[in-house]
């Protein structure tokens, strides 16, 4: 009974959310295509291309999924944009937006956008495709919200080649963060509930990125390398030397949220950056901070980040947002195991958009029931006790370091 109960839970979420998008499909068949594509990504399909998802879902050949994909008209971005909303009404207000890129791997280079290029997929520079997403997170789940596919320059720079793939005139070459600010725009417009954004180094040491954040007023923790300058009144510096002048009572052992091991417990130093007298108002609704992640078992090993959160917010919540990065991660294992986002055999810049857009809306289903599931349940993410040596905001005072300055770089901020 208890099997038969969760099956019809599973259909019923599965039969909304397919409701929930089928206006943005103007025939019916398309809808019908729509629904057994969706139920597919969803099934025990070996794999989720087109042919394999076809014998899956009853169909005689994989013709109808393929002009689903390719040539059909409906409006993509449109779907993206109920999918959004669908994720911010089942994970709830007051999450953290963050955004990271993925490799799928490909073999030939004809797929738009495929090209020898480093992916944290295969953890080196491979054949793929790269799409920069960002995923939504709360205490009850996460799910991608968005995406888009990158073009490196020589995609950009040949226009033969981008039109035999498909690819707009208008598609010219951009980098990373330029693709994120516009994701960014686009949450934030349509309303998704978040109040903090994250991002690894390739996007926060971006200072456009930062400052677009700052001017929408959002919190953000992005990491940053060692290498990041940092500029004050009395000159500039490496990010990691300011961490090396942290007094050791700075360093506080706090936990940033669990793993698939337990809870992940790092020492967490903190420093407030002074305001910048230009930009900033008066009195400021936020802080600038200077964060670092240490290893319990090496030391040496420390991560670094940088922070803009209101005024008023301790370090425990900096290493909870910081730690949140590892969401949009997950987002990308749970799909590529259960909807097949990465499984697909198209090779035009549609039908790329839409494969993924569609196993979005798949994971979505799946993020859903787990958040019905965890409905009341405690958080349980717990600040450690608070150190004799911690001052009431949880940070140390800041300081020049001693070292030397570099040469002054261009502004930070």
């Amino acid at each position: 009974m208890e099997g038969m109960t969760e099956v019809a839970c599973w259909n019923a979420e599965l039969d909304s959310a397919i409701a929930r998008v089928a206006g943005r499909f103007a025939r019916a068949d398309l809808r019908w295509r729509m629904r057994d594509y969706v139920r597919g990504l969803l099934g025990r399909a070996a794999r989720k291309n087109g042919r394999q998802l076809a014998e899956w879902a009853g169909h005689r050949t994989p013709d109808g999924f393929q002009r689903l994909l390719n040539s059909s008209v409906w409006d993509t971005d449109a779907l993206r944009d109920d999918v959004r909303a669908y994720v911010g009404e089942s994970l709830g207000p007051g999450g953290v937006l963050i955004i990271a890129d993925t490799g799928f791997v490909k073999k030939g280079t004809t797929s738009a956008g495929a090209g020898r290029q480093y992916t944290g997929t295969s953890g080196k520079i491979d054949n793929c495709q790269i799409g920069v997403f960002a995923a939504y997170a709360t205490g009850s789940g996460r799910a991608l919200v968005d995406r888009e596919l990158y073009l490196a320059k020589a995609w950009a720079s040949d226009r033969e080649r981008c039109r035999t793939a498909k690819i707009p005139d208008e598609r010219g070459f951009a980098t990373k963060g330029e693709p994120a600010r516009g994701i960014v725009r686009r949450c934030l417009a349509a309303g998704l509930p978040a109040a903090w954004v994250t991002a690894d180094e390739a996007y926060g040491q971006d200072w456009n990125f930062r400052r677009l954040l700052e001017q929408l007023g959002l919190g953000y923790v992005v990491a940053v390398p060692k290498s990041q300058q940092i500029k004050s009144l009395a000159g500039a510096w490496r990010i990691e030397q300011f961490i090396d002048e942290a007094p050791v009572d700075a360093w506080q052992r706090l936990s940033c949220g669990d793993g698939a091991k337990g809870s992940r417990v790092y020492d967490w130093a903190a420093a407030k950056l002074p305001a910048n007298v230009v930009f900033d108002p008066d009195p400021p609704s936020h802080h600038r901070w200077v964060l670092a992640r240490r290893g319990l078992s090496d030391p040496g090993e420390i991560a670094y980040c940088l922070a803009h959160a209101p005024v008023g917010v301790e370090i425990d919540e900096l290493a909870r947002i910081a730690g949140s990065r590892w969401a949009i991660e997950e987002c990308f294992q749970a799909a590529k195991n259960e909807c097949g986002p990465d499984e697909y055999e198209v090779r035009r810049y549609i039908g790329w958009y839409r494969h993924i857009t569609l196993a979005m809306l798949a994971h979505v289903v799946l993020a859903a029931l787990a958040a019905q599931a965890a409905k009341g349940a405690a958080e349980t993410d717990q600040p450690s006790s608070r150190s004799p040596w911690q001052r009431p905001d949880g940070s140390w005072t800041l300081s020049c370091p001693t070292q030397e300055p570099t040469a002054t770089p261009s502004p930070t901020y």
